[in-house]
């Protein structure tokens, strides 16, 4: 008899048996895949660290956080600064002021504000209907036009007209020359890959990998459980199916030393695809002979799919919800993580949310 059975062995799942271990508890760790990590998880490929399920990149503002995770991995000093490619012009993200200068031909702050200004006073959008409305009340039409409405869609599957306002609250202006993507005080990479932290979190713990919770679901092997997969497959969808967006990857080994020159480049023209292309081997300074690419393409999920990004819109909320408050009446089970809290969580956010639910246990 075990203390905890825990489904799932990414973030949430591995800081708590590692914690909840040294507490002295008795975990078995269980995962569907044939690997440790989550979606976190980095596959060697050319003596590269590919980032199997899309870019990680670790950024926090919580000092103690970052001191937790630096306990298991030392981290390089990466900074994402992303660049976005519609048709054939280029350009820095986030929005800033080498993107407005790339895209009016103007140096200062000042002119850069005007024309935005002028975009949205044009516009007279007083009450926003929709995501196309928001956003252009936000930016105006250029920035809106040529790096928000075809990266919208394509990772959404549908019209910006179709989509509800509130998805986009505020898109960050800079009027200075900084392309740093996050405003976090703490940000990297961990050399060697992400895989490395959860072998050292789960050293000396059970896991079970390509072990599906159903298949178990029948036996009482522990006195609690941990749950970080679908909160609605657990509740065999009593209320319905909840919604998600999947991503699929294609990853392609090339002859070069240097594809792109940056580790995530957008890709916002709506006639292209894929929405990016993640260059591997920068996130790590690599100077290995090959590189590794991998494409993202945003896509539907049904079930069987990969769910990745929950569909927070107030229907899905709803029923959320109603799961919810079913988990509560449930003593036994712990949901954590993005899918067993319906939540996007940032990785710094699931280290927390992991060290609360352990602090809970006492």
């Amino acid at each position: 008899m075990y203390d905890y059975l825990i489904v799932g062995a990414g973030l949430f799942g591995a800081i708590f048996a590692h914690e909840m271990t040294a507490k002295g508890s008795k975990c078995l760790v269980i995962d569907k895949r044939s690997h440790i990590g989550g979606n976190c998880y980095t596959e060697k490929i050319e003596e590269i660290n590919v980032h199997k399920y899309g870019a990680h990149i670790f950024h926090t503002s919580d000092k103690e956080i970052w001191d937790y995770i630096n306990q298991f991995a030392v981290f390089n000093n990466y900074v994402n600064s992303p660049i976005a490619v519609y048709k054939d012009e280029l350009y820095n993200l986030p929005f800033n002021m080498n993107t407005f200068s790339k895209m009016w031909n103007i140096t200062t702050p000042d002119e850069a504000k005007t024309i935005i200004k002028s975009q949205i006073e044009k516009l007279d959008i007083s009450e926003p209907k929709n995501l196309e409305e928001q956003a252009l009340s936000l930016v105006g039409k250029d920035v809106y036009d040529k790096l928000i409405k075809g990266y919208t869609e394509k990772q959404w599957g549908r019209s910006c007209r179709e989509l509800p306002s509130f998805i986009i609250r505020r898109l960050p202006l800079r009027f200075i020359y900084d392309n740093n993507y996050f405003n976090d005080r703490f940000q990297g990479i961990p050399i060697g890959g992400y895989t490395r932290i959860f072998e050292k979190l789960l050293n000396g713990i059970e896991v079970k990998p390509n072990t599906n919770y159903k298949d178990i679901s029948g036996e009482k092997i522990a006195k609690k459980i941990v749950y970080t997969g679908c909160i609605d497959e657990f509740f065999d969808y009593c209320f319905g199916e909840l919604e998600y967006r999947s991503v699929r990857f294609e990853t392609e080994i090339i002859n070069t030393d240097n594809f792109q020159g940056n580790a995530v480049v957008n890709y916002t023209a709506s006639d292209i695809p894929y929405t990016r292309i993640i260059e591997h081997k920068h996130f790590e300074f690599g100077t290995q002979s090959k590189t590794v690419i991998s494409r993202e393409y945003s896509a539907e999920w049904s079930p069987g799919c990969e769910p990745y990004y929950p569909i927070n819109d107030e229907k899905n909320n709803m029923l959320f919800q109603r799961y919810n408050k079913l988990a509560q009446s449930r003593s036994d089970v712990i949901f954590g993580g993005r899918l067993g809290q319906y939540k996007y969580y940032d990785m710094d956010k699931a280290i927390r949310s992991a060290l609360n639910a352990v602090k809970a246990e006492g």
